[in-house]
């Protein structure tokens, strides 16, 4: 995604990281520092938007359909419009370094872990499994992982690479096992699933992300200026729609409920970077700033995507949203503390 990186945030080539002042370990821990101290940073716009959220859906400010027409604005129009425009510009071969081998073997790992525990252990139904085990391995990885790259490692280029690996490979598999179960007793069930990059906004935009990139076009600023507006409003819509769920009298969730909670964030945030870290320490034999990079992108926590996926489809919205929430809030911690021990 060089056009991406040069245009939004003027970072340097993973490859081509800043060395500290003659190399002193010192200077070293000075950039660990500042890393921790401006790692908060990156979570302000979040909680202060879904804040706005909640004060809006709390006072009935919108109106009771709200916060469905928001989430689907951002499934239908929104994510689509950021995510044509944010793989035009990519490079399908930033995926091909060791790197992103080990967050890639990471997150299917836990993935696979998690539609195991729905299915085995909380007895979901296939689509609330997809979302669960969405929830306990999907990161955050734009709004929140490049603002937190670039203030600890001063290059984003690593977690833009982790991107679009979710966007080419994870978030097809989600919504093909969502559809799979909720349209189960449709006809020519698996004609639809070929269909389903025409029917779905979000896998249709990011094929044709990915087929300008492959094409090696470059579109005129009057075509992308309104989509990079309409997908400016993605992360906004997503946040808000978020934040307006979080009713104070909706119904707490049983024992099993919270239980399935605690686990899906323990995944996240502690189960995922651990288990990147092991295999980039041990099994690609990745050290400094590279095992940083795929430790702290594997350490971000769940991104918001899997509650607008789980509303979009009539989904448990409760699960998700509490993952993201509570993944988020803890991240804050574990996030500074993996910069803390790796720099």
């Amino acid at each position: 995604m060089h056009s991406l990186r040069d245009e939004q945030w003027g970072v340097r080539g993973f490859r081509t990281w800043p060395r500290a002042a003659g190399g002193s370990r010192g200077a070293m821990i000075a950039v660990g520092h500042a890393g921790r101290v401006t790692v908060l940073s990156g979570f302000l716009p979040i909680w202060a938007i879904t804040a706005v959220g909640w004060a809006a859906g709390r006072f009935n400010v919108l109106g009771g359909q709200a916060q469905t027409v928001l989430g689907r604005f951002a499934f239908a129009f929104a994510m689509p419009a950021l995510l044509f425009l944010t793989l035009s510009r990519s490079r399908v071969s930033d995926l091909a370094t060791p790197g992103i081998a080990v967050f890639a073997a990471s997150l299917l790992i836990v993935f696979a872990t998690g539609l195991l525990l729905g299915r085995w252990v909380f007895r979901r139904r296939q689509a609330d499994r997809a979302i669960g085990a969405m929830a306990g391995a999907y990161v955050n990885s734009a709004n929140l992982g490049i603002p937190i790259a670039v203030h600890v490692l001063d290059d984003a280029s690593f977690v833009i690479a982790a991107a679009l690996f979710q966007t080419l490979f994870i978030t097809p598999l989600i919504l093909v096992l969502i559809d799979l179960d909720v349209r189960r007793g449709a006809r020519d069930r698996w004609g639809r699933i070929l269909r389903l990059p025409l029917r779905n906004p979000i896998i249709a935009a990011s094929a044709a992300g990915v087929s300008v990139a492959a094409a090696g076009w470059r579109l005129p600023a009057e075509l992308t200026a309104p989509v990079q507006m309409l997908g400016g409003a993605a992360v906004p819509a997503a946040l808000f729609a978020l934040g307006m769920s979080l009713d104070a009298r909706a119904k707490r969730p049983d024992a099993e409920g919270r239980t399935e909670r605690r686990v899906l964030v323990a995944l996240k945030i502690a189960a995922q970077p651990l288990l990147a870290y092991a295999l980039a320490r041990w099994g690609f034999g990745l050290g400094g700033r590279e095992l940083l990079a795929v430790v702290l992108c594997a350490g971000l926590p769940t991104a918001q995507n899997a509650f607008i996926f789980a509303s979009e489809y009539r989904l448990n919205t409760d699960l998700a949203r509490d993952t993201v929430l509570l993944s988020t809030l803890l991240s804050m911690g574990s996030l500074s503390l993996i910069a803390w021990l790796l720099t």
